[in-house]
């Protein structure tokens, strides 16, 4: 009565392999969403201004076209010399007709540089352009 039998004694195996898969699949969405929803650059400093208009929602066609201290142009985070900058203009111009341009320029960044872009957009027949600031609480004196 006290004999046990052989496979009683053996325990059940849990196969991890589709676990770990799960995990890593996981791990891949999260890094990837996660990338894109950082696609400004945050050492931009943008400049002060105490005018214009408070932008609540960006239409959703908007190309958000950043330009770094050192006069780098950017989408998206990928760095364009001027010349691939109005090859993209160009594409997207045709593809999608006119489009609103957001241009966030650096405070530090030299007048040339964001007149560069500004310069490519009206080329490329484009002239909804805005620029990106941050609002200064300060009342301009009058």
């Amino acid at each position: 009565m006290g004999r046990r039998h052989k496979g009683a004694q053996e325990g059940c195996d849990v196969d991890m392999t589709p676990m770990i898969d799960v995990v890593f699949q996981l791990i891949i969405f999260f890094i990837v969403t996660m990338k894109m929803d950082q696609e400004i650059n945050p050492d931009i400093v943008l400049a002060d201004s105490v005018h214009g208009p408070i932008i609540e929602e960006m239409a959703p066609a908007t190309l958000v076209v950043e330009v770094s201290r050192r006069g780098n142009i950017s989408i998206h985070n990928a760095q364009l010399s001027r010349a691939k900058f109005r090859k993209i203009m160009i594409s997207r111009k045709k593809r999608m007709g006119t489009f609103p341009v957001l241009i966030r320029g650096d405070a530090r960044a030299r007048h040339e540089d964001i007149r560069a872009v500004m310069d490519i957009c009206t080329e490329v027949g484009i002239w909804r352009i805005n620029f990106a600031a941050t609002q200064d609480d300060k009342t301009p004196d009058k």
